[in-house]
């Protein structure tokens, strides 16, 4: 015990020892294998090679995160683990680990050693030891051009410490372990720092055994819970596994962080299984989709037996043998030892047969006796316990019947299949159900013998049996005599209240009539009312509709022709702009041909310096003249990326306007704006890193120039003068590359500005037709409301109400609300929902609320319901002070609309 306190204080000082840094390309070791409590089990902690584990296998596993991404996560882990010794566990894999353009390959080394401290109690400390490299695909990163960097990525070599503890109990395991206590890089030689994979993770494990009949006896259910706590975060998860002796094994599990998973697992034959699981994120990384993992393991025979846990022999599919056999921890007995005992066992077992083959014939003739006996009885009650004891003798005699083919079938069962150690105790078994058998053979007959002596007994109490029957037989005739009376009586009584029945049902029928009559007079009167009601509603609605309509037209046109006019002032800027620009490219065009005229003489003259100033010069205006072409061509791209959009900009101007005149056109082919902004982007990108490249050698270059003139005997030579002109060739250049960045980039600006308004006046439009649509809609609902609901035969009361958004004592004011007056109205319920609403709707009807209605507020999408609308506040609030106590006026306020 003082070994095992002693090694818990020091895992857990160990904990102070947490070293880890992000840099680039480095990642700490962590494999996602933590769904499956059957295979690889010592990546979740280093001692679970040997906790709870018998046999040795060799795994190949494969894990896909997030699918539906291209480049998702994907995990390859071969390995070799399992018990190898009384103390020990190991195992060994080789994994690889690709996210996006960053892979990590590598291996793992595990060790575990036992110590055991009682029969069922158990001290297991295990070792992860990691060794792999870290660091950037380049096969994978796509670039537009070479990019020299690229060459110089680099790559780490990382070394990772992960140890664990674990205590074991005859069902219950208890654990720790540190996930990167140590994480070295071996080509910097240097322990990493703050690193957020760095945790500290505790397990509880629970296994035990299922027993009962049928296709579940002997399964055995494993469950796991763990929690990982980070610097930043916890993470908890749990695994519950039913392994099934038909080979079949299946688990579920969930995990706080990556969302639910459920696996499935079986042996193909006795020694190669496949495992297959799937995981669905849940929360935050629902959007990531799910995840698939599949394992495929074969085992490698045993030959041995150890402590703590059994192996679990199960079948196949291609294998019938369904027998489960429990490794046993006891010594193995010699040959002469088995065969004594099985001497002894089939001795015993003739023994005893032939004692039962007795008893057997005793109590049958016991049987035969109390059978003649019960033959000369006529007492009822006396045969029925007679009958019962023979019935319970013959139990007796079946059982002892089974119990001797039992014991034949499974001796010879037993002879050909079993151990001989399993022989003696099976031998046992049945030797202890025998002796049970005797036992209750013989309760059986000392109750015979009770039975005899009551035969005597009850030949005694024949005679007062019989008398008390005769005066049964007296009483009961006179309970029958009274018995007819009274139902006499009752067929009187019976037809009196059938007679009185009838004829109160023909007086209600005649009732019925009547009313049935008045009230449809009644509702031909109200129909006609009705339908002249709604004539008129229905004329108003369409004269308000055409009013709003041609409101909102003329509103349309004067925006339209305020927008053409704010359009046509901005072309007119944006083309005195252009020209001005255009003016001032082309005098930079004309100086350019100039100088270039003048540079293809001075080309003549050019010779190669021989300074070394000179011959930096060359060579950096060799790269720069190089770099211009790039440049120029990203111009290009740029020009026509925003030729493009103008083009766009045109067309959905176009659109607008054709809608807006009634006309339909045909839609445009699909254009994905996402992915051309996207390349405009990086166009930009490149473009003014490539110019801001540029410029910069352009100075260095003049730099250079600066000091070679410096030098008296070269200030005026030709190489002076050649590059004196190159230089201000290049400046005006650039010079003329970057206002064409500009222009271009001002253009695009406001192209970008109009197609926002553009597509304003689009969704406007749009949102306009909606809106009027939900207006007809909502009337529509309304009416058919009102006609349909009938009056509730109960009172009502607020707590049948859902009343929604509470809005408070104070007034609202609601602006802009189209299709109402304004003025103050007495809400009696706010719904965002339309079903909600019209839930309130009926109820608020069937209470006797006919005027009931609602207007929708299209800035907050929600739903105003009211009965009454006032036209000052001081009705409004007087009107609150005397909402009575009808159910539906529960929550009240006041809505102020201006419009």
């Amino acid at each position: 015990m003082k070994t095992f306190l002693l090694t818990i204080i020091c895992s857990f000082c160990s904990i102070q020892m947490f070293y880890s840094q992000e840099e680039d390309g480095v990642v700490s070791l962590a494999l996602p294998v933590r769904n499956s409590l059957t295979f690889n089990r010592y990546t979740i902690n280093p001692t679970f090679s040997f906790v709870r584990e018998q046999n040795k296998y060799i795994s190949i596993y494969n894990k896909k995160e997030w699918v539906q991404f291209d480049d998702a996560p994907q995990t390859y882990l071969a390995g070799y683990s399992g018990r190898f010794a009384e103390n020990i566990g190991a195992g060994v894999g080789v994994f690889q680990q690709d996210y996006g353009v960053l892979t990590t390959f590598g291996g793992i080394l595990n060790f575990a050693y036992n110590a055991r401290l009682k029969r069922d109690s158990n001290l297991t400390f295990g070792l992860n030891l990691g060794v792999y490299k870290s660091g950037l695909n380049t096969g994978k990163v796509i670039t537009n051009f070479a990019d020299p960097s690229l060459d110089n990525v680099p790559s780490h070599l990382l070394l990772t410490v992960n140890p664990g503890i674990n205590y074991g109990t005859k069902f219950m395991d208890f654990g720790v372990s540190i996930n990167n206590l140590v994480l070295y890089n071996v080509q910097a030689s240097e322990l990493l720092q703050d690193d957020p994979r760095q945790t500290l993770q505790a397990h509880m494990m629970y296994t035990g055994y299922i027993y009962s009949d049928g296709f579940f006896d002997e399964s055995k259910f494993s469950g796991l819970l763990r929690s990982e706590f980070g610097k930043d975060d916890t993470t908890i998860s749990g695994i519950a596994m039913l392994t099934v002796p038909k080979g079949i094994w299946a688990q579920v599990g969930y995990n706080t962080l990556y969302g639910a998973s459920a696996g499935l697992g079986i042996n193909i034959t006795k020694q190669i299984a496949i495992e297959y699981n799937f995981e669905k994120a849940i929360g935050d990384l629902t959007h990531f989709g799910p995840s698939h993992e599949i394992t495929l393991a074969f085992k490698l025979n045993n030959n041995s037996h150890y402590d703590y846990s059994a192996e679990d022999e199960m079948s196949a599919l291609i294998n019938s043998d369904n027998k489960r056999v429990l490794a046993s921890s006891k010594p193995r007995m010699d040959a002469e030892t088995r065969a004594q005992l099985l001497a002894e066992s089939a001795a015993r077992r003739e023994e005893i047969r032939e004692r039962a083959q007795g008893k057997a014939e005793t109590r049958a003739q016991i049987a035969a006796e109390n059978k003649a006996r019960i033959e000369r009885q006529s007492e009822a009650k006396i045969a029925a316990e007679i009958k019962a004891k023979q019935e319970e003798q013959e139990r007796a005699a079946a059982v002892k019947a089974t119990a001797d083919a039992l014991a034949k079938s499974k001796t010879e069962e037993i002879a050909a299949t079993e151990p001989l150690e399993q022989k003696a105790r099976e031998a046992q078994e049945k030797l202890d159900a025998q002796n049970k058998a005797q036992a209750e053979s013989e309760a059986i007959a000392k109750r015979a013998a009770e039975s005899k002596a009551a035969l005597a007994l009850q030949d005694k109490s024949k005679a007062e049996a019989k008398a008390k029957a005769e005066a049964q037989a007296k009483l009961a005739a006179e309970a029958k005599a009274k018995a007819e009376q009274e139902a006499k009586e009752r067929v009187a009584a019976q037809n009196k209240a059938k007679e009185e029945a009838e004829a109160k049902a023909k007086l209600a029928a005649e009732v019925q009539a009547k009313a049935d009559a008045d009230a449809k007079a009644a509702a031909q009167l109200a129909a006609a009312a009705k339908a002249k009601q709604d004539a008129e509603a229905q004329l108003a609605l369409e004269t308000n509709a055409k009013i709003e309509a041609e409101q909102a037209a003329k509103l349309a046109a004067e925006e339209k022709a305020s927008q053409e006019a704010k359009t046509a002032e901005a072309v007119a800027l944006t083309q005195a702009k252009t020209n001005q620009e255009a003016e001032a490219l082309a005098k930079i065009e004309t100086e350019s041909a100039a100088l270039a005229k003048e540079e293809d003489i001075e080309e003549e003259v050019q010779v190669n310096p021989t300074d070394a100033i000179g011959m930096s010069m060359k060579s950096l205006a060799d790269v720069t003249s190089a770099s211009k072409n790039t440049q120029d061509e990203l111009l290009a791209r740029f020009n026509a990326m925003v030729v493009s959009k103008d083009q766009d900009l045109k067309d959905l101007k176009e659109e607008n306007d054709l809608s807006e005149q009634g006309i339909y056109s045909a839609p445009k082919a699909f254009k994905s704006i996402t992915e051309e902004n996207n390349a405009l982007l990086a166009i930009r990108s490149d473009l003014d890193k490539m110019i801001d490249t540029n410029t910069e050698r352009i100075k260095e270059l003049e730099s250079l120039y600066n000091e070679r003139i410096k030098i008296p005997t070269l200030r005026n030579d030709e190489v002076t003068v050649y590059y004196q002109k190159t230089i201000q060739t290049l400046k005006a250049e650039q010079a003329k590359a970057i206002q064409t960045r500009a222009q271009l980039s001002t253009t695009l600006k406001e192209i970008n500005e109009a197609t926002e308004f553009e597509r304003k006046r689009r969704i406007k439009r749009a949102a306009f037709t909606n809106e009027e649509d939900r207006y007809v809609q909502d009337r529509a609902a309304l009416k058919m409301i009102k006609e349909s609901t009938p009056l509730s035969p109960v009172s009502l009361k607020a707590e049948d109400f859902n009343f929604g958004e509470e809005q408070g004592n104070n007034i609202q004011i609601i602006k802009n609300v189209k299709n109402i007056e304004s003025g103050y109205y007495v809400v009696v319920a706010v719904h965002n929902d339309a079903a909600k609403r019209d839930e309130f709707l009926r109820k608020a009807v069937a209470a006797g609320q006919s005027n009931i209605d609602f207007f929708y507020d299209v800035n907050t999408s929600r739903y105003f319901i009211y009965y009454k609308k006032l036209d000052s506040i001081d009705a409004a609030s007087e009107a609150m002070k005397t909402k009575g106590n009808q159910p539906y006026n529960g929550k009240m306020s006041i809505i102020k609309i201006e419009n």
